[in-house]
């Protein structure tokens, strides 16, 4: 039989388990249309026991299935997840030998998930530990910034009812001529006034007069940006409403902020309606300042957009998004990737991100490997905020877009070249949670790495270890 074997043993324990929960049923009701008991059922989904040929033949009909889909060997994706977390550092000093590894992932499936298991608790709770010292405590209220980019992180920086809406409201305002005519169509007016008449503010809609006003030195992106966000806040707050409602947040600040995440979301997606900019990104291979120039918008906030397109048949590359000020302050991620350094990452002075600021307004690309041997391709550009007259300083940040190494060739400033041989930069997530020990850029020791003392001896590195 195809994908069996005589004398080898198919266990299929996890493959079992995902396929009765995408059938909705129970252990016992399994067993019942199998003809088997359902203590049976259990011992093949924690792989204690493997999985005959007539079993095989017998899901396979049941449930009219391929053989040969059922049959793939677990112990292919159990050696290759395996593999995977053993190239983790802290396992570099221990001889691993791919026969054995694959050994054990055919052999012994049920010590293979409790690697898997514990190593992923290892890395969870590591990147708590290193959050909780950073921070200085462990309760989410005081952290409102972090929990509201938790709440964007886990729903990957996407809300299909704000895109859809939005796309309901461009269509009116284009077929009105602009913002600014179908606004008059609901009884506001928009005017552009000094920023002394504003008083400490950009944007204030009056409405005692129904009047929205946008200060003149604003840039034209700025005020088209600012009046979505008005449309946002006064058109779309019942989608953004019914979003907060399914939440609870350990602080009002929190909600705050996510509310205004929400809105920012919604105007990005009326001046940059998904279906029509996802096809432009594509059209134009994810080409930054195109694509502005195209829907009117800056820099900053087409990368910002980039990070939403996930809807389902109209995806796009996966991005995630940071900003960091000239000290290295992150004031802003976006992750609709998914990535490991969307909590803490961006602090690594390695990649070219913060060298932006000694080229401003030039992009620069760069390929970053983590220690687990991920690999990503980064594009940063310094932006501009504020300024617009004498004494109204411009405050500059760096902006970055990093994608999967493999979703680079997609990108105009990646193409022709091969990821796995592009030369990349190793960079870490965060020194606490960084363990290349000869990194002579390193600002702190990571987590759980005793400092050795020498006094006879300075290393090339700021740290060396005691187990190096």
């Amino acid at each position: 039989m195809h994908g069996m074997s005589q004398s080898k043993p198919l266990y299929l324990g996890p493959r079992l388990r995902r396929l009765r929960r995408e059938l909705g049923l129970t252990q016992q009701a399994m067993a019942d249309e199998l003809s088997v008991s359902a203590s049976y059922v259990a011992l093949l989904e924690r792989n204690q026991r493997p999985i005959t040929a007539e079993l095989l033949l017998r899901l396979a009909r049941t449930y009219r299935l391929e053989v040969a889909d059922l049959a793939g060997e677990d112990a292919e994706d159990y050696g290759r997840r395996l593999t995977d977390i053993l190239r983790d550092p802290l396992f570099a000093d221990i001889d691993l030998p791919a026969l054995e590894v694959a050994d054990i992932a055919t052999s012994f499936p049920g010590i293979t998930e409790a690697i898997l298991r514990l190593h992923t608790a290892y890395q969870r709770e590591t990147v708590a530990l290193a959050s909780q010292r950073e921070s200085g405590g462990d309760d989410a209220a005081s952290d409102p910034v972090g929990e509201a980019r938790r709440y964007i992180a886990a729903n990957r920086n996407f809300f299909a009812s704000l895109d859809v809406r939005a796309e309901e409201l461009a269509a009116e305002i284009a077929q009105a001529g602009d913002a600014q005519d179908w606004l008059k169509l609901k009884g506001v007016r928009l005017r552009l006034v000094p920023p002394d008449v504003l008083v400490d503010a950009v944007r204030r809609f009056d409405r005692h007069n129904q009047q929205l006003l946008i200060a003149d030195t604003l840039s034209g992106p700025s005020r088209d940006f600012q009046t979505a966000l008005h449309i946002a806040y006064s058109y779309l707050r019942e989608e953004i409403g019914n979003l907060l409602r399914r939440e609870t947040f350990a602080s009002k600040t929190a909600e705050v902020l996510v509310r205004r995440a929400l809105a920012g979301y919604a105007a990005a997606a009326l001046r940059m309606p998904y279906d029509r900019f996802a096809r432009a990104a594509s059209a134009r291979h994810y080409d930054i300042e195109a694509l502005a120039n195209l829907f009117g918008t800056s820099f900053e906030q087409v990368a910002h957009r980039l990070t939403t397109l996930h809807r389902p048949g109209a995806e796009g590359v996966p991005f995630f998004f940071i900003r960091v000020d000239p000290a290295g302050n992150v004031s802003k991620r976006l992750d609709g990737a998914g990535f490991p350094f969307a909590a803490h990452g961006g602090g690594c002075p390695l990649w070219n991100l913060h060298g932006t600021f000694g080229t401003p307004g030039q992009i620069r690309t760069q390929w970053l490997e983590l220690p687990d041997g991920q690999r990503f391709f980064s594009i940063a550009r310094t932006v501009s905020t504020g300024g617009g007259g004498w004494n109204q300083p411009a405050v500059s940040h760096a902006v970055a877009l990093a994608c999967a190494a493999e979703h680079a060739p997609l990108l105009v400033y990646a193409q022709g070249i091969e990821p796995k041989s592009a030369p990349a930069t190793p960079i870490g997530v965060s020194c606490r949670l960084c363990p290349r020990a000869a990194c002579t850029a390193r600002a702190a020791p990571p987590i759980g790495r005793e400092i050795l003392a020498d006094d006879q001896r300075r290393a090339p590195a700021p740290y060396v270890f005691a187990d190096d």
